[in-house]
């Protein structure tokens, strides 16, 4: 069987856990339980798209940052970046995976008001007790390492070059999957179109096919569809897909040196693609929900809005040609735009990984790992992401993180 191959039909009525959604997080947490010394149960992996066509996933700008406001989102990402970096000491030196590296141009983070440079101080004390390699520049600090900005509004910035940049999400996310399945884990193409639960506990699914799965655990790892998944059993969360465009160019004029992931004032963002493109995102003024298969573009957003915050920021890309296009999901969780983990207080077994507001792919080492961790051992063993618990949304108790792009 080709290794990212998915059944069609269970081959058994009962796993000991299911997990709604293939993508990222439901991939992670599949391959990090088959890594659990104490869990020998059978696991199943259940996805409307194995194409991942309409997915979060699908269409990643796979980037990686340790620049958080909180230090728990610092912890996560810095496991992830280690994740990357030594994917084959953790698939067990297996010689078939690839040696990876971060192309570390960094986050460049501009602020253009008081306010603004004291959140990214703010920040920086964070990240720096945490061990991240962040340096606040003055302007002029700016323009000596990077000429080609624009910055007479600017009051501050904040970088770091390690372990922040793009990294080769596909290759981490085809070696979960691989993986995962030699290990016994089932992928399957499937719709879940029911819950059943009594009391407490979930006590099986019921797809679209017909076929009714028995189960001792139950993940929610649908990403944007998250909110429909929880409606399915009943219960409420605020996670709604939102649209974020992207669009790669190329320059009449490149710049002399890589451009490390901007993040402007005027809420576009702009990085190195490959050594001569480079790529934009951005989002509506107005940020409705979605419904999760509208990809549609808004042509309109880049001449009325990134086109002229790319060119201010960086004269030299007055003169660019857009190469490619597309619209993808955030998977936005409005009350908090930070990840909702762990169980539900009431239906025991129906545990979260939603809502991770457009920082989940990076995310996905720690998360996955937490999730069966929590699945195996009814606890966490490395990070402790009990913040993440949805119990702080029935509670309204934020957890605050500033830095959201």
């Amino acid at each position: 069987m080709p290794p990212n191959s998915y059944v069609s039909t269970p081959a058994h009525d009962s796993y000991d856990v299911v997990i709604i959604g293939g993508a990222m997080m439901g991939a992670a947490t599949a391959w990090f339980l088959t890594q659990e010394a104490d869990f020998d149960g059978r696991i199943l992996v259940i996805d409307r798209d194995p194409t991942y066509a309409k997915c979060s996933t699908g269409h990643t700008n796979s980037c990686i940052r340790q620049q958080f406001s909180s230090a728990l989102n610092v912890r996560i990402s810095q496991f992830g970046a280690d994740f990357i970096q030594n994917l084959r000491h953790y698939m067990g030196g297996d010689d078939r995976v690839p040696q990876l590296k971060i192309q570390n141009y960094g986050y460049m983070y501009l602020a253009d008001t008081d306010a603004g440079a004291d959140a990214l101080r703010a920040s920086h004390a964070v990240q720096i007790a945490e061990g991240a390699g962040t340096r606040l520049l003055t302007p002029d600090q700016i323009a000596a390492e990077y000429p080609f900005y624009a910055l007479d509004d600017i009051t501050l910035g904040s970088i770091n070059t390690k372990d922040e940049g793009y990294w080769d999400y596909m290759a981490v996310f085809d070696w979960w999957r691989r993986s995962a399945r030699e290990r016994g884990v089932t992928f399957l193409e499937g719709e879940v179109i029911a819950i059943n639960h009594s009391r407490s506990r979930v006590d099986s699914v019921t797809l679209a096919s017909g076929d009714t799965i028995a189960c001792g655990q139950l993940v929610n790892a649908s990403g944007p569809r998250a909110a429909r998944t929880a409606a399915i059993a009943g219960i409420d969360i605020p996670v709604e897909p939102r649209k974020r465009y992207t669009w790669t160019f190329s320059a009449a004029q490149p710049l002399d040196r890589e451009l490390p992931l901007t993040v402007d004032p005027s809420g576009v963002h702009i990085r190195q693609d490959s050594r001569d493109t480079y790529m934009a995102g951005a989002h509506c003024d107005i940020d409705p929900a979605v419904d999760p298969d509208d990809f549609e573009m808004d042509h309109d957003i880049w001449m009325d809005h990134v086109w002229p915050a790319i060119a201010t920021r960086i004269p030299q890309f007055e003169a660019i040609k857009v190469l490619r296009e597309w619209a993808g999901h955030y998977a936005m969780n409005t009350f908090d735009h930070n990840a909702i983990t762990g169980p539900h207080p009431e239906l025991t077994n129906f545990l979260f990984l939603n809502g991770f507001s457009g920082h989940g792919l990076q995310q996905a080492p720690a998360m996955g790992r937490g999730t069966a961790e929590w699945l195996t051992h009814g606890a966490y063993r490395t990070l402790d992401l009990t913040p993440f618990h949805f119990g702080r949304i029935a509670a309204g108790e934020p957890y605050v993180e500033t830095a959201i792009i």
